[in-house]
């Protein structure tokens, strides 16, 4: 009978303490460590939290308020994190040739390298390429398709020598 209480005692404890854990910490694999989230100096956390895409208008490289504020976080996160670069690769959706569209692209990952430059980020530090409409994410006739296909990627990379 004494054993039973003990064990309910011990199970009772494990329980309230479980309750009192914060829901947004996760452990992370060591024993008594928790983390609150991704480490804010990753790639990982620039892509899901600060946001590593752009979109645009129809035939446009013109960077709209909601793009520039995306930029503004990358260019802050790019500013206090020197020890990465980034390639920005520009994107346009199926309609139009092949050429207009690699063109096009270029223009919008040249839009986005001059406004992260503009914010402080190191030209040398980002780079530029262009893919036209050969990789889409989305592939089916409707402007919600093309709307995602019109795009620049920021994609983070390691600065050699930092």
């Amino acid at each position: 009978m004494i054993h039973r209480a003990t064990k309910a005692a011990v199970l009772l404890g494990a329980l309230a303490t479980s309750a009192c854990t914060n829901p947004a910490q996760t452990t992370s694999g060591a024993p008594g460590t928790v983390t609150a989230g991704p480490n804010p100096a990753t790639p990982a956390y620039f892509q899901t939290t600060i946001g590593d895409r752009v979109l645009f208008p129809v035939d446009q490289s013109n960077l709209t308020a909601e793009a520039q504020s995306t930029l503004n976080g990358q260019a802050s996160w790019l500013n206090q994190n020197i020890h990465y670069g980034a390639t920005i690769q520009g994107h346009a959706d199926e309609q139009g040739t092949r050429e207009y569209n690699l063109a096009l692209g270029a223009r919008r990952a040249s839009a986005v390298q001059e406004y992260l430059i503009s914010r402080g980020v190191a030209g040398t530090r980002v780079d530029t390429v262009t893919f036209g409409k050969e990789r889409p994410l989305e592939v089916c006739s409707e402007e919600s398709c093309y709307a995602r296909n019109r795009r620049a990627v920021t994609a983070i990379k390691t600065v050699p020598g930092s």
